[in-house]
């Protein structure tokens, strides 16, 4: 019986093979190779983990609706300063100084003298009028005042929740694209190795036939595959960029920067808590549920305001100056009083305003019966998906096992000549739709703990802490 050993350069060839199986198996998280994507790039890459990508996000020069949020919480609070004014002294003070005439008929001022051949001066003038004077006004009593100042500072804190809640929009944005770019980079990686793979099996099919136990149809089988293999190398790249691309628009950053990840998809488990805690502490944590209670709160606010305009008010005025012909011979006067208003009609608009109030309230208290359900639903959606998601990532990893120990095996029988290349590529294709399974598994368990952590209103505290994975 003929026996054929393996050159030196067969068996380099073949230990090249099992180490890329043994990569495929079990493969830590490569560094992405720059050069694949440009020869020479423009600048060092930003490496970034998922913390600091959101920290970046969060910035004033950050995500564009971060800083939308900010503007609304500032134009909040200018509008509560406006109706603070309503409360406070209002001070002014002016300085005149005029040459007049009149008509002192025209103000019903007329002088009958009895007194023959005389008769009293109609028009007046000129003379010269000195005023400088300081005037203040008091809002002494004005309930509806102070409910719409109360009003707003309910809206300024609605603003603030808002953003809070704005930014853990944002905060989840940027963590769903950090895993997709983390999917593309796994997907990259594998791609790599699977070219790797491929050119190590046409090495080998080569060396099979120059020995005598292949054939031409098994070099060309495996020719095939690694074209295959290449093609989707490209796609992946096309992938991680376009990612990249995405995660660089959800942090506000220049979509030519370069970016690097310095973390891999993570099969970390969340705490265990119970479904009821888990709806609780959302109904507690999420702000656009805090956002929607102040506006509810803001309107029944601003419908007492409205109702309160019937009671009186009561304004204090005052003011002190010189009045005189000139400033010279001026004298100082002064101006002390109260003033009370009562309204009595206005032709019904005050009632039709506040009956405008109370419909809007209505529908606000609908809206937060609503949001209160929807959060509830969001919770058990998110915690079904995530015992999905673990429960795949256990069947993927297991999977993965595998169909590497089927790789191994069929490597080894095609190298003994006890089979052709159709079995070793077969289990090839299996092996990489494990891979992918794999990749998909981490993933979707990734997203699953990023859609309860924003479904609890924790996403960021979540991120803080690494529960997101390191």
């Amino acid at each position: 019986m003929l026996m054929i050993r393996p050159s030196v350069t067969n068996r380099s060839r073949q230990m090249s093979c099992l180490m890329a199986l043994l990569m495929l198996w079990g493969w830590e998280p490569l560094q992405a190779s720059d050069h694949q994507l440009s020869v020479t790039p423009r600048s060092p890459a930003m490496r970034l983990s998922l913390k600091e990508a959101v920290a970046m996000a969060l910035e004033q020069d950050g995500n564009a609706r971060v800083r939308l949020a900010d503007q609304f919480v500032r134009q909040a609070r200018a509008q509560s300063a406006l109706e603070r004014g309503a409360l406070l002294p209002n001070l002014d003070a002016n300085v005149t100084q005029q040459n007049r005439t009149t008509n002192l008929a025209a103000v019903g001022i007329q002088f009958d003298v009895p007194i023959p051949g005389f008769r009293a001066p109609q028009f007046v003038g000129p003379f010269d009028t000195f005023d400088a004077r300081v005037r203040a006004t008091q809002s002494l009593l004005d309930l509806s005042a102070v409910r719409r100042y109360q009003a707003s500072q309910t809206g300024v804190n609605e603003a603030q929740s808002l953003s809070e809640s704005v930014k853990n929009e944002v905060a989840g944005l940027v963590a769903f694209q950090y895993v997709s770019a983390l999917r593309a980079e796994a997907r990259l990686q594998a791609a790599q190795a699977a070219v790797e793979l491929a050119k190590a099996l046409l090495d080998l099919a080569s060396d099979q036939k120059r020995a005598g136990t292949g054939t031409g149809i098994e070099v060309t089988r495996a020719e095939v595959q690694l074209a295959n293999e290449r093609q989707q190398l490209l796609i992946a790249e096309n992938e991680r960029r376009k990612a990249h691309l995405q995660l660089a628009r959800a942090m506000g950053l220049d979509l030519q920067a370069p970016l690097e990840l310095s973390q891999a998809l993570s099969d970390a488990p969340l705490p265990v808590e119970g479904l009821p805690q888990r709806v609780e502490m959302a109904l507690n944590s999420r702000a656009d549920f805090q956002a929607q209670q102040k506006r509810e709160e803001r309107l029944r606010l601003q419908s007492s305001a409205v109702k309160w305009e019937r009671l009186p008010s009561v304004y204090g005025f005052a003011d002190y100056g010189s009045l005189g012909a000139s400033a010279a011979n001026s004298l100082p006067t002064r101006t002390v009083g109260v003033s009370v208003t009562l309204p009595l009609f206005d032709g019904g608009r005050r009632d039709a305003r506040r009956g405008d109030v109370l419909a809007r309230l209505e529908q606000e208290k609908i809206r937060t019966r609503d949001l209160r359900e929807q959060i509830e639903l969001e919770v058990r959606i998110a915690a079904d998906n995530l015992i999905s998601a673990e429960q795949q990532v256990k069947v993927a990893e297991e999977g993965a096992r595998l169909t590497a120990g089927e790789l191994t095996q069929a490597e080894r029988r095609y190298r003994a000549g006890m089979t052709t290349s159709l079995e070793i590529t077969d289990a090839q294709t299996r092996m990489e739709r494990a891979r992918e399974n794999r990749i998909s598994a981490l993933y979707l368990f990734s997203k699953a703990k990023i859609e309860l952590g924003q479904a609890i209103g924790t996403i960021r505290s979540m991120i803080e802490t690494g529960q997101l994975g390191n």
